[in-house]
């Protein structure tokens, strides 16, 4: 996608959120306590979707007007934030925009247009803090996918891959956790993914970890990258494993040309062998499912972009520094939320955000109801990757143009949830 094109899907979306509303789809979401069979004789007793983790897989046509019935069985006031979607803050899921929690025994109406097109997701967006059995670290997650009115298809098979993680606790600041899953089971648990050689497959991979970066292949074959955070890439990659921090997707298609019992899952033995972990069976095939040790591969975003000279930024440019203080408390520009500078744009500006990370973590930032474009990456200029979060990389930056193009107020975070909990928020505000 080019800039001109993004520049025109915008103005597209701003015109269909103006017209007048037309009749909705109503679909129903419950949240309440479940307890889930992840396999290998292990249970979990969490929050959930309607009884499941993943929740309901949404399908909407590009524009098609939603209205989602969440009702609360909970204990608590929850919230649930639509990412990557270009809606409205009181219906967007965060509270500090203005959208109203969901109280224990109520039901809240979330209505609005399904756009842009692309793999988006949903998921609670309540602070979770030290109890490490709620907000993002529960099994409040699930996928939704928005079809493109033009869509080229070219795939035979488009399979949702939900990575997550379960029961975490904090040691020596760092989140662990006894068990892991791909699409609610443990390796080895649940029904395979059964395909037919000569088929191409378009894998949806969501990583839904509270707090985790995970690098994803398929023994045996190769990924071939056509989308990121749902948006078409400048340049689609093949490549040996894709690696996404906490909230990022990837769109992936693969040619069923190896036929067997393969495993897709986390390249890290450990986290393997923890569940993050399924099975691809190729029709006929039998045995073991096989793991085959990945290539080294350095994951690069500009991969995936155009080479681009260093071009003049707007006339506006916004330093953004992230820093840490004390055990665990985070600063953007030097104050921690609540106390954060809002970040004002605006309405039709260009901008040039500056994400300067003067930390040795890595940090997977976040901007609601709004997609950017990287610009440079680590030093390295590019173009063409549009996204919504976006990791930066210790003690290095990443330069990314905003269209100011949603005005209300959007919340800006990194979505590593332990780190947002401690103040990494702000909020862009429109002038």
């Amino acid at each position: 996608m080019t800039r001109r094109d993004f520049l025109a899907s915008a103005t597209a979306l701003a015109l269909a959120q103006s017209a007048r509303a037309q009749p909705t789809d109503v679909y129903k979401l419950e949240i309440a306590p479940v307890t889930l069979d992840l396999g290998r004789k292990r249970t979990v007793r969490t929050i959930a979707y309607s009884g499941q983790a993943p929740g309901p897989l949404f399908r909407w046509k590009e524009g098609q007007q939603v209205t989602i019935e969440v009702t609360n069985n909970s204990a608590e006031a929850e919230l649930v934030h639509w990412h990557g979607f270009h809606i409205p803050p009181e219906v967007d899921g965060a509270m500090e925009e203005g959208t109203p929690m969901v109280n224990p025994r109520s039901t809240a109406r979330y209505q609005f247009n399904a756009a842009p097109a692309g793999t988006r997701w949903y998921h609670s967006h309540i602070a979770g803090g030290h109890n490490y059995q709620k907000g993002t670290y529960t099994g409040q997650f699930g996928v939704a996918i928005v079809e493109a009115k033009n869509d080229p298809g070219g795939y035979d098979l488009d399979v949702p891959i939900v990575l997550h993680e379960w029961d975490g606790s904090l040691i020596e600041d760092e989140i662990v956790y006894k068990a892991q899953s791909i699409n609610g089971k443990m390796l080895g648990a649940g029904d395979p993914i059964r395909v037919k050689a000569g088929q191409k497959v378009l894998f949806r991979i969501v990583n839904a970890s509270a707090t985790s970066t995970h690098r994803i292949a398929l023994a045996g074959h190769s990924l071939k990258v056509i989308a990121l955070d749902g948006n078409p890439v400048a340049t689609p990659r093949t490549v040996p494993a894709v690696e996404l921090g906490p909230a990022e997707r990837a769109d992936c298609v693969v040619d069923m040309t190896s036929p067997g019992v393969w495993i897709m899952g986390e390249t890290h033995d450990a986290d393997r062998n923890a569940g993050l972990g399924i099975v691809i069976e190729y029709a006929g095939a039998q045995g073991a499912p096989r793991w085959l040790r990945m290539p080294d591969h350095d994951w690069d975003y500009t991969e995936f972009g155009t080479p681009q000279p260093p071009t003049p930024a707007p006339a506006t440019t916004i330093p953004l520094q992230f820093k840490s203080v004390g055990a665990h408390d985070w600063t953007i520009n030097g104050k921690s939320w609540p106390k954060a500078d809002p970040i004002v744009v605006n309405a039709g500006g260009l901008y040039r955000l500056i994400f300067d990370n003067q930390s040795s973590m890595a940090h997977p930032v976040h901007l609601h109801r709004h997609t950017f474009e990287l610009v440079k990456v680590a030093g390295k200029p590019t173009a063409g990757v549009f996204k919504d979060v976006v990791v930066v990389p210790g003690w290095k930056e990443v330069e990314v143009e905003l269209l100011a193009n949603n005005p209300g107020p959007s919340l800006f975070h990194c979505h590593h949830q332990f780190h947002m909990d401690q103040g990494f928020m702000a909020l862009l505000k429109y002038a």
